[in-house]
């Protein structure tokens, strides 16, 4: 072949930019900050003095580099995984991530795998050069103590300004507006107030929260979301929360919160980790309660015969019983959870929360739990039925002998590797010897000993790699075991309880009967919890 007959292999680059702080310097929420303005000219000018042509600018406005679910971080993960381009470049390596887990997986793992080079421009992170990886993992390791002491910090001042009784969080409780005059007080919000006031009232006065949030949809008052969207103080809000409708759990929440007295409670949800934005409750000790922080929407006197009511009510009934599917059922159309009535004559019911609150909004999903767990004990006979076959079991028995062979061969491979190991570290330290007994110069025994790192580090890879088989293989034997186990004891359910509901099911999905009740069925999907 003729060198004038090879084609130019076109190199293509993806650009990824970030900014993490609050943006200041937009003039529309929608427009690039100057600081990803900034990024994007200076990564683009470089690919182009390169000779690569920009396959796509992957932008993450207002992102941390500790987020991993950034929009566009992960979309370029994707196109990085279908090979769409052949370079990822950046910034610096903290612009792509902070965490030193990333920077491995990713960096030094998968792209090097799809075929893909990093590049991060300020800090020289290149991993086409491999004379830099340690410096890649411990510029990782700094941004991940970075991280982790940001989180602290923030935690640590947080803390602070809600002991001394400051409001912290992005909008005010409903009823209340932030104080322009003062950072982290809150002053009445007229409109919501007086709404907040007439709940309280019509509690007081004997209605119950499902009558209340029907009252208020008829009435065609915002719920506390829907408010803050009609008057701006919110942009966006979540697709399960732009319904106007109020529901009972909301009036619950409004009737027990104390900053309605003038007392600011906060601290009742705590981060499981700064890698997540996952919230945990706390316990009710923990929580940081300040007296007297502003003024009162509520009178004492209203609040402790609101709170009087709401004991006697919540109080068990003449047999203390729970829900049997309490806090499990939903509306198959709406997904909201369902209710519970009971009728006269000691008959019950389920009905979907969203139909009782406004009957043109959703169908409304409607079972008789007599009915429900007819049903229930139905699916789990035919379930336990079918898994407890003989063929079946047979065919199980064949497949936990099959497992039991994998995990028996992978231990051995396992104890292999392990060996290997000993017998490396072993190595290094007889070439130390050699070093300082002189039998060997620095120079051989850093090109000998590097030789035998790369070796311990392929060889813990593999062995890690191996340990995950076989946890994950015994924990499939494991659950496979459990639930024949448990299957098998609900070999004989007659009745259920609420116990076995909790352990066996996961949510019940309930739709609403079409026709007459004696020919058609309720539709019902029982999700399981195995």
């Amino acid at each position: 072949m003729q060198f004038s007959e090879l084609k130019c292999v076109e190199i293509k680059c993806a650009i990824y930019c970030r900014l993490s702080q609050e943006d200041r310097n937009k003039e529309h929420e929608i427009d690039d900050s100057v600081s990803i303005q900034n990024q994007k000219s200076m990564l683009i000018s470089y690919a182009e003095a390169n000779g690569w042509k920009v396959y796509k600018v992957y932008v993450d406005d207002d992102y941390t580099g500790a987020d991993r679910s950034r929009p566009a971080f992960n979309e370029l993960l994707q196109d990085a995984e279908s090979k769409k381009f052949q370079i990822v470049l950046c910034k610096s390596q903290s612009r792509f991530t902070r965490e030193l887990e990333l920077v491995e997986k990713y960096l030094h793992d998968l792209f090097p795998l799809w075929g893909i080079r990093f590049i991060g421009l300020v800090d020289n992170a290149d991993t086409e050069n491999k004379g830099n990886k340690k410096s890649r993992q411990i510029n990782g390791l700094v941004n991940e103590w970075y991280l982790e002491d940001l989180s602290e910090n923030i935690k640590g001042v947080l803390t602070d300004r809600r002991k001394k009784g400051f409001h912290i969080g992005a909008f005010a409780v409903y009823g209340y507006q932030k104080d322009p005059e003062k950072k982290g007080h809150l002053i009445p919000d007229p409109e919501a107030a007086a709404v907040v006031h007439w709940i309280f009232e019509m509690y007081a006065g004997g209605m119950g929260k499902t009558s209340i949030a029907r009252k208020l949809n008829e009435e065609g008052v915002p719920n506390p979301t829907a408010y803050k969207l009609l008057k701006g103080i919110r942009k966006n809000a979540p697709k399960n929360m732009r319904s106007s409708l109020w529901h009972y759990y909301v009036i619950t929440d409004i009737l027990a919160n104390e900053v309605y007295i003038g007392h600011m409670v906060q601290g009742k949800y705590g981060s499981v980790s700064y890698k997540t934005h996952q919230n945990k409750p706390r316990p009710k000790e923990e929580w940081i309660r300040v007296l007297y922080t502003h003024a009162p929407i509520i009178e004492k006197e209203l609040w402790d015969k609101v709170q009087n009511i709401r004991g006697e009510r919540t109080k068990p009934g003449w047999n203390g019983e729970v829900g049997l599917f309490a806090r499990k059922t939903r509306c198959m159309y709406c997904g909201y959870a369902m209710r519970s009535k009971k009728l006269a004559d000691g008959r019950k019911y389920l009905r979907c929360s969203t139909h009782m609150m406004q009957k043109t909004v959703c169908v409304g999903g409607f079972i008789s739990v007599k009915e429900l767990e007819e049903t229930i004990l139905t699916e789990l006979r035919k379930m336990v039925i079918e898994y407890l076959d003989m063929d079946a079991a047979e065919e199980q028995m064949i497949l936990r002998d099959e497992q039991k062979e994998k995990i028996a061969t992978l231990k051995k491979e396992l104890k292999n590797y392990k060996n290997k190991l000993a017998g490396v570290d072993k190595t290094i330290k007889t070439l130390y010897l050699d070093r300082v007994q002189g039998v060997i110069t620095p120079e051989e025994f850093s090109m000998l000993s590097d030789g035998f790192k790369a070796d311990k580090r392929e060889c813990e890879k593999r062995a890690e790699e191996v340990q995950q088989k076989i946890e994950l293989l015994q924990a499939q034997k494991d659950e496979e075991l459990s639930k024949r186990e448990i299957l098998e004891q609900c070999a004989n359910i007659r009745e259920l309880n609420y116990d076995i509901v909790n352990t066996l099911i996961e949510f019940i999905e309930v739709g609403k009967r079409e026709g007459h009740y004696r020919e058609y069925k309720v539709p019902v999907v029982i999700h399981w919890r195995f």
